[in-house]
């Protein structure tokens, strides 16, 4: 897809689990950061709020949530460019789901993909349809348009599977503005194409998984990442046998981070024969390193460094605020709430301002 005009925002939503792998690098991080490049307003966000639903120990989700900041910020994202905040750190977000809930339909919930996932496994299992479903995973897309509209976004990159979210957002945007006024735009989704979204296989040829302990972190130190590589199954072909490239994990993992010359070197040894799989794996290890050595000791230091990723996060809350009091305050006044103190109604619209 063409580049975007620079008037538009984009917005990307982060949910806290941890350290990313590679794979979770090249499905979306770097296309991501690539997209956030091309235009004037972007805007990444912690989604810590939606973590909840899942992760009950708060320590866990303090650390998860100064792990996302510190990724990003290591591979490249610029604060300056685009607004890095934490989704609690925006208050206007909840009272916008408060807004939105009296125009959504309860059927509409009923749809989300998310709950009738949960309610299939529970039918599979003999259980009550709504075991262990807590309203936040019920009321999730309420939460996911507020982070939404609130930024007045024109686009939000996303998977095949989360293009729902965001023809829900469409759908509560048109039920507020049809049945008060137009406040806020509606959002088109961008799907990730080409690598972008791309499985990639783990060390053990399934596909690269955290759960399947298979994948190889972003961030480790050299030797742990060589052992990693070194573990990758292969089959029993000798050197100087011919081997298929687009059937071998190593040539695979290699071709996201190998330049053009580099790919097509590897893809014509695998073919002709002459390389064996000792060589390939270091070739591997050796592009790996290159990619990540330097992002994994800025990864360290923010880390090491929590005040430094506070004080980043809370300038872009600052900033995230300023378009959130804004969108929330045109949205009171619609509804007819006064709008917010300080925040003042579009020339020429008569509303009335609560003082301050």
């Amino acid at each position: 897809m063409s580049a975007l005009p620079n008037a538009k925002t984009v917005l990307t939503g982060v949910k806290p689990t941890g350290a990313p792998h590679i794979g979770n690098y090249i499905g979306a991080i770097r296309p991501a950061l690539r997209l956030a490049a091309e235009h004037g307003r972007s805007y990444l966000f912690i989604a810590d709020y939606h973590a909840l639903n899942a992760v009950h120990d708060p320590k866990i989700l303090r650390e998860d949530s100064y792990q996302v900041a510190a990724c990003w910020l290591a591979l490249g994202l610029n604060p300056e460019k685009t607004v890095l905040y934490r989704q609690s750190d925006i208050p206007e977000i909840p009272e916008l789901v408060t807004l939105l809930c009296a125009v959504t339909p309860k059927g509409l919930m009923d749809r989300s993909h998310a709950y009738k996932a949960a309610v299939d496994k529970n039918k599979a299992e003999g259980r009550d349809a709504d075991a262990d479903v807590n309203m936040g995973l019920y009321t999730y897309p309420l939460l996911m348009a507020a982070d939404i509209l609130i930024a007045q976004t024109d686009i939000v990159p996303v998977g095949k599977d989360q293009v729902q979210h965001i023809e829900f957002t469409r759908d509560m945007a048109g039920y507020f503005n049809n049945t008060f006024k137009n406040v806020f735009k509606l959002p088109n989704y961008q799907l990730e194409s080409g690598v972008a979204g791309a499985l990639l296989p783990g060390v053990d040829g399934r596909k690269m998984s955290k759960s399947y302990g298979n994948h190889i972190p972003v961030f480790i130190d050299s030797a742990a990442r060589r052992k990693l590589v070194m573990k990758i199954v292969t089959d029993s072909k000798r050197p100087e046998e011919a081997k298929n490239p687009d059937e071998n994990i190593i040539f695979q993992l290699y071709s996201h981070f190998a330049t053009p010359e580099e790919t097509m070197a590897m893809r014509e040894a695998f073919t002709k024969g002459g390389m064996g799989y000792g060589d390939a794996k270091q070739k591997l290890y050796d592009v790996l390193e290159r990619e990540f050595e330097g992002p994994t000791k800025i990864y360290n230091d923010y880390m090491a460094n929590k005040k430094k990723l506070d004080d980043i996060l809370d300038a872009g809350a600052a900033r995230a605020r300023k378009i959130a009091r804004e969108t929330l305050s045109k949205a009171r006044e619609a509804v007819g709430l006064n709008g917010l103190p300080g925040v003042h109604a579009a020339a020429g619209e008569g509303q009335l301002q609560r003082k301050a």
